[in-house]
């Protein structure tokens, strides 16, 4: 590794949400130099919103890495933070990595990971209070910098975080030159992106279908920080 060929991984599950990563990996991949790798503790291909993606390295056969990032999902809490090969692999590589970091509920996996104790840490506004119970410090930032833990948001602020990382690995201008080449301008037709700004009628029908979920959410996440607490 060096500071102008960066090693960038990805570290997948089952049930992740593909535009965590693939808007991020997008803007890493459009680094020179970059090494942008996909991994998942079997290999081989994993499934993430209906689309197959094959071709995986194995976490434990990458020795190291400049960035190290969780994506998130609903496999976050289905399989991630219950997996103890995976939170041992991303433990092993942030202990190294220039720079720890995730996307949406990945923080949450990063927190079971015992890698958010006393951090703050972005996550998807509807389940940024987990992270609580791993230690972390919420912050409804879009994109959240503390020492070397850098989170985004929900989904598609994966794409501002993304540009923030490349700003740390190579400057503001090569961010700023990659932003125009792939004509990043967003101009969303509605404002219902963020609950402070979302119709009160949208945000409850949202909160209404993401309540089915909290119990369970919230189950596995304590369930996660109680094994942490013993690690």
């Amino acid at each position: 590794m060096s500071a102008g060929q960066p090693v960038i991984v990805f570290a997948l599950f089952p049930g992740v949400t593909q535009l965590d990563f693939t808007g991020p990996h997008q803007v890493f991949a459009s680094l020179p130099g970059a090494t942008v790798m996909l991994a998942s503790v079997a290999g081989g291909a994993i499934e993430g919103s209906g689309i197959t993606f094959s071709g995986l390295h194995r976490l434990a056969d990458i020795s190291a890495c400049d960035v190290i990032c969780v994506p998130g999902g609903m496999g976050v809490t289905d399989n991630a933070i219950r997996d103890a090969a995976f939170l041992a692999e991303l433990r092993r590589l942030a202990g190294s990595a220039r720079y720890v970091t995730s996307v949406c509920t990945g923080s949450l996996a990063l927190g079971a990971a015992g890698l958010l104790r006393g951090k703050r840490a972005a996550c998807h506004w509807a389940w940024r209070d987990l992270l609580t119970l791993f230690g972390a410090i919420p912050d409804a930032g879009r994109v959240v910098r503390d020492g070397n833990v850098i989170t985004g948001g929900g989904v598609t602020a994966g794409i501002d975080f993304a540009f923030t990382v490349v700003a740390e690995l190579a400057g503001a201008e090569m961010a700023q030159a990659i932003q125009l080449q792939i004509e990043y301008a967003p101009a969303p037709p509605f404002a219902a992106g963020r609950p402070e700004t979302a119709p009160p009628a949208i945000l409850a029908r949202v909160n209404e279908r993401n309540a089915a979920l909290a119990a369970q959410r919230r189950g596995a996440v304590e369930a996660a920080a109680a094994r942490l607490e013993v690690w």
